[in-house]
């Protein structure tokens, strides 16, 4: 027959547990802490990113300012759509990939 603890034993077995529920409580939030500086260094390095290109586009056919946001959006879906880009887009990607791979 397995011996019966004792109060003080169970008191003790309680404080520990409770202990270790803190320490596993705080881990969580140090994680999601974690989880969340890196999910808003995406966003920026996302947002630079794309105000990075955008000012490219800008520089490049300046005339894009004074297009609306749907305009823009329909204009850039009709040039990325012309084959001649999309050969151009493909190389510049290859050679991205060359260079990266190649460091």
């Amino acid at each position: 027959m397995p011996k019966q603890k004792t109060v003080a034993a169970l008191n003790a077995e309680i404080a520990d547990n409770e202990r270790q529920l803190v320490q596993l409580r705080h881990k969580q939030q140090q994680l999601e802490n974690r989880a969340a500086y890196y999910e808003k260094g995406d966003r920026r390095k996302r947002a630079y990113r794309l105000i990075t290109h955008g000012a490219a586009i800008e520089s490049v056919m300046p005339q894009t300012k004074y297009l609306s946001d749907t305009e823009f959006y329909a204009f850039a879906e009709q040039v990325f759509a012309l084959p001649d880009v999309q050969r151009v887009l493909t190389e510049a990607i290859g050679n991205h990939a060359d260079h990266v791979g190649g460091d």
